[in-house]
């Protein structure tokens, strides 16, 4: 089961700093993500959310590799790839895996002008490891889903010096 932690920052620059860094540590092998989204009001107070994992691209690579193969069958691998990428694509576009985007949506309608969350649904880490790289980033623990003693641990983690 995945764990759900939602950073604060105090811009979005740090917020896209902390997502490449989170990608850094998955080639490392010490972050695991299954999901992930940033979140950052501008100073105008307009709310802007961008999600890591695109389901509608996912579902129309997906369609089209599965429309070649029956289209294959039939004899028409270019029509099968077409509509397999199509209905995948619809498909993906339906479907809302990964963090719920009413979730990312209610808990960055809090964010003060100028301030970025990072969402994160994470699979699996090497926590100490991971709030060590984390750390310099300042970052405030908005919402988890761990237990409470988790959640201490990890804000008193990320604030020691």
């Amino acid at each position: 089961m995945a764990d759900l932690v939602v950073l604060g920052f105090s811009d979005k620059e740090k917020a896209e700093s902390v997502l490449r860094l989170a990608k850094d540590l998955s080639k490392q092998e010490l972050l695991d993500l299954e999901d992930a989204a940033l979140a950052w009001r501008t100073m105008d107070g307009k709310l802007h959310i961008h999600q890591t994992y695109n389901t509608t691209a996912t579902g129309a690579a997906g369609g089209a590799l599965w429309g070649s193969l029956f289209g294959l069958l039939f004899l028409m691998p270019v029509f099968g790839a077409a509509v397999g990428a199509a209905t995948g694509a619809v498909a993906g576009k339906l479907t809302d895996i990964g963090i719920n985007d009413a979730f990312v949506k209610e808990t960055a309608a809090t964010l003060e002008p100028g301030r970025a969350a990072v969402f994160a649904l994470v699979r699996r880490s090497t926590p100490d490891r991971v709030r060590e790289a984390v750390r310099p980033f300042n970052p405030t623990v908005i919402r988890t889903s761990l237990t409470k003693d988790r959640e201490e641990e990890l804000v008193a983690a990320l604030h020691s010096v």
